[in-house]
């Protein structure tokens, strides 16, 4: 009796921890490299800890043609900030992932005007996100479509 007790603990236990797990790697479907629609940037997202945060990891002008140097963050609002280079950026962070393909609680960091918005991410299919921006309400934001690029194995 007190065999099929334990037996019947440790399969409840295991089913619980188990949905847990498959939530928890759910999320992760939005780790990868991904492109907003204007094509000027390449944002890789990662997991630390429970939250996923996106990096800029590739620019279409990654040299300022007037300084000739990497381009910096020079619209951040805080002065001690506009000389951090914009490649390797984290432009997203603190997302947690809410189910249903669908990543919230987080913010967006625009570099061209410096302002950082609360921002949820909605996976439309495996390749594609909708990415909204917002202030306040997130009716009165705007929307970008971001496509997953492809990693090529060597």
């Amino acid at each position: 009796m007190k065999k099929l007790l334990l037996i019947a603990t440790i399969a409840f236990f295991g089913t619980i921890l188990s949905s847990f797990v498959y939530q928890d790697n759910a999320g992760d479907r939005l780790i990868g490299v991904w492109e907003p629609s204007n094509g000027r940037a390449r944002v890789k997202v990662e997991k630390i800890g429970a939250k996923y945060y996106g990096k800029i990891v590739w620019l279409k002008e990654a040299i300022d043609p007037v300084t000739k140097q990497p381009k910096v963050d020079k619209n951040n609002p805080d002065p001690n900030l506009q000389n951090i280079p914009l490649k390797g950026f984290r432009m997203l962070k603190d997302f947690i992932y809410a189910g249903k393909d669908e990543w919230n609680e987080g913010t967006i960091y625009d570099p061209l005007n410096g302002s950082t918005y609360s921002c949820t991410i909605k996976m439309t299919d495996k390749n594609s996100l909708e990415i909204r921006g917002y202030i306040g309400v997130s009716a009165l934001g705007r929307t970008d479509i971001w496509k997953r690029l492809e990693v090529k194995k060597k």
